[in-house]
């Protein structure tokens, strides 16, 4: 293929606005990712992305804008689901199972008693060949806020997630660092509707810090990582999609699980030949 041909994504317009919103979303969703598997609550992120749905539907419902309506319900899924877990037998998993299904089924069945313009398969996958102007700064303010707030706090979070008892002894306040971290959430799922929807985002969140956190062995590092990862998934994916005539975002978590695997086999690889070099030692 001669340069001309490889340019030609680089032409159109809807092109552009896929790798802007690739770059923007990528940030976020990074960060968040290595907090969120380090913590433990990948299942927590999927709760939350179904969970927006009918705070979407009802916001159109009441002509306000979507990002009110998704980051309230996601607000209401997190906090829901720690109440929920804390006053009852049923384990935090289990609760958080029944509480996102629930809010997407009722998303669902408030969506298809309405009429609207907007198609579901946009609002579950995403439409990034579709943004908008409005939709990229919606992301880059999302993106700038949510960046800030982990670079700048990472530490205090990063133990919150190992170890709340000596957070709180440390003298850090926990509940704000609990519930700073599902508006984070919240807000970066808000973020990225536009670019992989609800159903994918959780791709987005978990991918990238599952990768660096098998090709790093320190938490600063893998931040980086985890971004850099990110980004060339998401920009890749939309260049490969191009010429694929596929979806940007199914591109997107296809690579991302092809580089989650590439890394695995790479740690097992290390890991069978350290394990080799301290039998060699033994012995010798």
């Amino acid at each position: 293929m001669d340069i001309e041909t490889l340019s030609l994504p680089f032409r159109f317009g809807f092109m552009q606005n896929a790798f802007l919103i690739s770059m923007i979303v990528s940030v976020p969703t990074a960060l968040l990712s290595c907090f969120l598997v380090v913590k433990g609550w990948a299942l927590m992120g999927d709760a939350v992305s179904h969970a927006v749905l009918p705070g979407i539907v009802l916001a159109y419902i009441l002509g306000i804008p979507l990002i009110i309506g998704a980051f309230a319900a996601g607000m209401t899924c997190a906090v829901a689901t720690g109440y929920l877990a804390s006053n009852s037998r049923v384990k935090l998993d289990t609760v958080m199972g029944v509480v996102f299904s629930g809010m997407f089924g009722l998303g669902i069945v408030m969506y298809v008693s309405i009429e609207t313009n907007a198609h579901l398969d946009h609002i579950l996958f995403g439409n990034m060949l579709g943004v908008e102007t409005g939709e990229l700064w919606t992301a880059a303010i999302i993106s700038l806020v949510v960046g800030l707030m982990l670079t700048l706090k990472w530490r205090d979070w990063l133990l919150h997630s190992f170890d709340p008892a000596q957070a709180q002894a440390s003298g850090l306040r926990v509940n704000w660092l609990h519930y700073g971290m599902l508006a984070a959430l919240s807000l970066t799922i808000v973020a990225t509707l536009s670019a992989v929807g609800l159903i994918l985002a959780i791709g987005l969140l978990i991918g990238p810090g599952a990768i660096a956190f098998l090709l790093v062995s320190t938490f600063g590092r893998m931040l980086w990582v985890s971004v850099l990862v990110c980004m060339i998934s998401m920009l890749l994916g939309s260049y490969l999609s191009f010429y694929l005539d596929s979806a940007p975002a199914p591109t997107i978590i296809l690579i991302l699980t092809v580089m989650f695997i590439i890394a695995f086999v790479r740690r097992q690889i290390m890991t069978r030949r350290m394990s080799a070099r301290r039998v060699q030692d033994t012995v010798a």
